[in-house]
């Protein structure tokens, strides 16, 4: 059997392991990635997809890591533990395989652009990872595997994968379980061994990389903020960017509207006027989204770029963000909301203000990157969270040339917009059925 490989790779490591176990004997091939040895005709004939691990078994190629560890399971196992034939059994371990595939690429979001781009840690990411390896911690325990409570393939898979967490400086100590499992399958796997020899290659390689990284890791601001919210907003998803932007956390407390909690005595004291969003900054409170934007970006933004001192840019910004609010948003409200909330036909001129709102908004962006510049602020932060809302609804901004560039590069350079977009697909999801 040829066995195209990386050993620094979790899953080909999977893969040697099992095949200790085994008693196979693979023909091992080591392929340089970085001189792009995958991508030669020869082994995109083997494998079009030109990925490793690749197993080539009496001229049989497949490929991919969790579809070997079965195949090699099921031709070369003396019995079926590995990989159960009873199909609640086996269910188990496939949902394992799968958990692995899924925990791995939250590994690969957080950590690879650190060691291979040098990019500063993304704390978010880590706390995504962090959940995912809460749920194996649960899987494990009271169980000495991770299916069934037998030794499977999916034990093979997963530890590479958390052997490479380690590797990478991934603090496991708050997972005991996931540590206990580990320490027991280093000393009982066939191949472990290897496995760490790996693993220490991959030491070598991203440690300086990682300490690197994380000098420029940016300082978290030391202040609990209450902030009150529902994620379908346009309003609060603006203000959830600008924290992103100048790296405060938020204390999150979604309120549900629907039930009335912002009608409770307990937030009217703290606000009032019962809208959302709110912002509690040490029994500070404040309301009206762009209202906070301007307060966060003053009060914890790192420099003035996101809302400049000088009064001529600044006063730009802030026509940008009352457009925002009286035009565009307004437009948006005026017409989708009767359809939504109060069942009533759609207003063709309704309609033709919103067509009005967005080629002013064209026009604004003429000869711009930026809705007030040529620099990203708070006024293509609270827009983008606007737009973003329009494109959910369906409505087709296509036509309006420097909009829909502007809301290309918007959903890469604004930060937290994959939040944002997550708050707009609930809003469909509850409104636009």
């Amino acid at each position: 059997m040829d066995f195209y490989y990386l050993i620094e790779s979790a899953p080909c490591r999977s893969i040697l392991m099992l095949a200790k176990t085994l008693g196979l004997e693979l023909n091992r091939k080591l392929l340089s990635l970085k001189n792009g040895e995958q991508l030669t005709p020869e082994f995109l004939k083997i494998n079009p997809q030109h990925t490793i691990p690749t197993l080539v078994d009496n001229g049989y190629s497949v490929w991919e890591s969790r579809v070997i560890l079965i195949y090699l399971a099921e031709k070369y196992g003396k019995d079926d533990s590995l990989y159960p034939k009873c199909p609640q059994k086996r269910a188990l371990v496939n949902q394992r395989l799968f958990f692995d595939l899924s925990l791995y690429g939250f590994f690969a979001d957080y950590y690879y652009p650190i060691a291979r781009d040098k990019q500063a840690p993304v704390p978010e990411r880590l706390t995504k990872l962090e959940s995912q390896l809460e749920f194996l911690n649960t899987f494990l325990e009271g169980q000495t595997y991770v299916a069934n409570n037998s030794l499977s393939i999916a034990d093979y898979t997963l530890y590479a994968t958390i052997s490479t967490f380690e590797a990478g400086g991934i603090d496991l100590s708050k997972f005991p379980n996931i540590v206990r499992w580990s320490e027991h399958l280093s000393k009982t796997l066939p191949g472990a061994d290897e496995n760490k020899e790996g693993c220490e290659l991959l030491k070598k390689y991203w440690y300086a990389v990682q300490v690197q990284a994380l000098r420029h890791l940016p300082k978290q601001h030391n202040t609990k903020m209450d902030f009150y919210y529902t994620a379908g907003s346009s309003p609060c998803r603006a203000v959830i960017m600008t924290a992103k932007a100048v790296n405060v956390n938020l204390n999150k407390k979604n309120l549900n509207l629907m039930a009335g909690e912002h009608l409770t005595p307990e937030y009217l004291k703290i606000n009032p006027q019962h809208t959302i969003p709110t912002l509690v900054d040490n029994s500070f409170a404040l309301w009206e989204s762009r209202a906070i934007m301007v307060y966060l970006a003053e009060k914890y933004g790192k420099d003035d770029s996101l809302y400049p001192k000088c009064p001529k840019k600044k006063a730009v910004i802030n026509q940008r963000l009352y457009f925002d609010m009286g035009t565009l948003y307004k437009s948006f409200s005026d017409y989708y909301y009767p359809q939504l909330f109060a069942k009533a036909p759609a207003d063709p001129e309704l309609y033709k203000k919103i067509e009005a709102a967005f080629a002013l908004l064209d026009t604004f962006l003429e000869g711009h990157s930026y809705v007030a510049g040529d620099a990203l602020s708070l006024a293509d932060i609270a827009i983008a969270a606007t737009v973003s809302t329009f494109d959910v609804a369906g409505f087709d901004f296509s036509k309006y040339a420097n909009v829909a560039k502007w809301y290309a590069n918007a959903k890469q350079v604004v930060p937290a917009f994959d939040e944002n977009w997550q708050g707009c697909l609930e809003f469909k999801a509850k409104f636009f059925h």
